[in-house]
């Protein structure tokens, strides 16, 4: 480690402990924009002093609200976080999905007006891709967008948006040119939600909450300023977004913070559940699977080190559509032995008789079953590596 390097991790590490308040460490609430979202005290004051710091987009040109952190400077920043237990300042679509993607494609006026305001968190924003009939096939979407000068017109459905309640604004992909083949005359706009063309309605889920909403457009309106990279080129700049998104389910995220969720130790949870023998789990069976879990666990880690190592702060690598599949398969994999290591307790649902974990168990273990879905099917996700990644034909 260089001289310099060593100051600037002292710097790091006297800077956090003395300023991430109580309140922001530790598992808890990580605020993404939204105006309709009030903040507890610690939370904000976080957030403000982060802001000022350019820490919210650590990587970010100062220009724009960031910081102008070299990758190793950003890992330094990411470890002593962590080390303290001090949670990101901001998550969510603002500065993880779109704000990339204004940085890669915007023009320079839409950079000056965008990026400062994600920086800040000033806006919660909300993904308009899937709709009703575009799902994997999502070059099928209908939302229309009609040109009338200034702004365009938009009517029609998007489906499955997370947050849709608490969203300030959305970024559409629209079709501005029915007439083109499906994969042309598509583009990207970003819509103020609050508008009386804009509603969001929750879809009920078998979990029994609902992140996600269906939207719908009556004559909204989006400003051609808003409209991001070329008109009728949207497709290609829709795929780059997609790949910031699954950069962030990956754990690979280089323009934020990483987002480290807490978790009681499944080796704990078996020892109070499954028993101990000998100071070892007493299911050799178990004992097995759980082994092989934390070990897969542990490279899966290792990999995401050593992507972000190699990844530009603005190019996601292909490796983010492996890291997608496997982080699937892992989240869900964990979700299962910590059900089974329950047993009949790991399906209590909002009862008094079982403790807080047992009845949040059996709801984490069917929100589980939509990580291979959203973000990119896993058998999408298995094609672009097929293609992209090994170099195999389409037959």
């Amino acid at each position: 480690m260089s001289d310099a390097s060593k100051i600037f991790r002292d710097e790091t590490r006297s800077w956090l402990k003395e300023n991430c308040p109580p309140g922001a460490r530790g598992p808890g609430f990580i605020p993404w924009g939204s105006s309709k979202i009030k903040l507890e005290p610690d939370v904000q004051l976080w957030l403000d002093r982060m802001i000022t710091k350019g820490w919210t987009v650590p990587s970010w040109p100062t220009e724009y609200g960031g910081a102008g952190l070299s990758k190793p400077e950003y890992l330094v920043v990411q470890e002593e976080m962590q080390k303290i237990g001090a949670r990101p300042p901001l998550t969510g679509r603002g500065i993880n999905y779109i704000g990339p993607t204004v940085l890669e494609f915007g023009t320079d006026h839409q950079k000056k007006k965008w990026l400062p305001r994600f920086a800040r968190g000033d806006g919660g924003w909300c993904m308009g891709y899937s709709e009703p009939a575009a799902g994997s096939d999502l070059a099928n979407l209908k939302l229309k967008a009609v040109d009338e000068g200034d702004h365009y017109r938009l009517n029609g459905m998007k489906t499955w948006t997370s947050d849709g309640i608490y969203g300030d604004w959305i970024f559409c992909l629209v079709r501005t040119d029915p007439d083109k083949p499906k994969h042309e005359g598509i583009s990207l706009v970003l819509v103020d939600m609050d508008q009386p063309g804009v509603r969001a309605r929750p879809i009920q889920l078998v979990s029994g909450h609902s992140p996600f909403c269906e939207t719908s457009f009556e004559d909204a309106i989006a400003a051609k300023d808003d409209l991001i990279g070329e008109i009728n080129r949207g497709w290609s700049v829709g795929k780059r977004l997609l790949q910031y998104e699954r950069s962030v389910h990956g754990g690979v995220n280089t323009s934020g913070a990483q987002v480290k969720e807490e978790t009681q130790s499944l080796s704990d949870i078996a020892r109070q559940y499954v028993g101990v023998e000998c100071n070892r789990i007493s299911d050799p069976t178990f004992r097995d699977r759980l082994l092989r879990l934390e070990m897969n666990d542990h490279s899966y880690r290792l990999t995401q080190q050593r992507v972000i190592a190699e990844t530009n702060a603005s190019a996601p690598a292909l490796a983010t559509s492996i890291l997608k599949v496997k982080g699937a398969e892992f989240t869900k994999e964990r979700a299962d032995v910590q059900q089974h290591a329950m047993g009949m307790r790991g399906f209590a649902w909002e009862d008094d008789n079982f403790t807080s974990i047992e009845n949040q168990t059996n709801k984490n273990w069917l929100t589980t079953r939509a990580v291979s879905i959203y973000g990119g099917t896993s058998e999408i996700q298995k094609n672009i590596i097929a293609k992209r990644v090994l170099g195999l034909p389409d037959q």
